[in-house]
């Protein structure tokens, strides 16, 4: 207990997922969490649940949402420590079939998001000098692939987003850490929808899935926590991936 005692924490997309995961792993720590996320109804219903956690309102897409919020936050509790960028959607097509507002729609959320969070983060912590910016990437970085050709490409700009920033703050003396998280398939309501798509569409892609590797949420919300603690303060612009050898295996990991 109290590995993260005292600090204040935003983690956008935290009404479910991985985002809710590190909520409530942050919250057991004694973080003082504000979940941010698009769903009303969602983000108010889980806040109840986790210890020392508010819910607000946030459209990620917005970088006038950004500055309130973060002012708003910094206004009441007096610091911000901790931004988890966890905001994302993913659509199934390949660059073939990936319309204009398919692309910008992802991008929007998950690059822009990502881009306005860090930018405002970076604004306040710098004035302390001391904060850790967390940004959800995804083994789609790494690997590309073929049918989430606009997830994949917002995924590695925020990698490189996250490298960008470190370097800026480490050699400015700002004192905030800047690190991504990629995890592979992980037992989450976004990996559920893509599964019940593949199912409509491909029924024995759909049943291959089932002998795949898949994590727990809290494998990545125990990452999460120690990069929001004092235990990683030396870790800066580091690429974390969470998938048990699945983007250096021939072929797949079994269950």
């Amino acid at each position: 207990m109290g590995r993260v005692a005292g600090k204040v924490a935003i983690i956008t997309g935290g009404a479910s997922g991985l985002g809710l995961a590190s909520a409530c792993r942050l919250a057991e720590e004694g973080a003082t969490v504000v979940i941010a996320d698009i769903s009303l109804e969602q983000g108010q219903a889980v806040v109840g649940e986790i210890a020392g956690a508010r819910f607000e309102h946030l459209d990620v897409t917005q970088e006038a949402n950004w500055i309130g919020l973060i002012d708003k936050v910094v206004a009441e509790f007096g610091r911000l420590d901790i931004l988890l960028n966890c905001a994302g959607i993913v659509r199934l097509a390949s660059i073939e079939d990936t319309s204009e507002a398919m692309w910008r729609e992802i991008n929007a959320v998950g690059t822009d998001g990502t881009f306005f969070g860090c930018k405002h983060a970076l604004r306040v912590m710098k004035v302390v000098g001391a904060g850790s910016i967390i940004n959800m990437c995804s083994t789609a970085s790494i690997q590309g692939g073929p049918m989430i050709f606009a997830y994949a490409a917002s995924k590695s700009a925020i990698r490189g987003m996250t490298k960008s920033v470190a370097v800026l703050s480490a050699q400015s003396g700002y004192g905030v850490r800047c690190n991504s998280i990629h995890p592979g398939n992980m037992r989450t309501p976004m990996l559920e929808g893509m599964k019940e798509i593949v199912m409509e569409n491909d029924p024995e892609a759909a049943a291959a899935m089932d002998n795949i590797w898949v994590g727990e949420p809290v494998d990545v919300a125990n990452l999460v926590l120690f990069l929001a603690s004092d235990e990683s303060v030396a870790v800066n612009g580091a690429a974390m991936v969470v998938d048990n050898t699945t983007t250096i295996t021939e072929g797949v990991v079994p269950h």
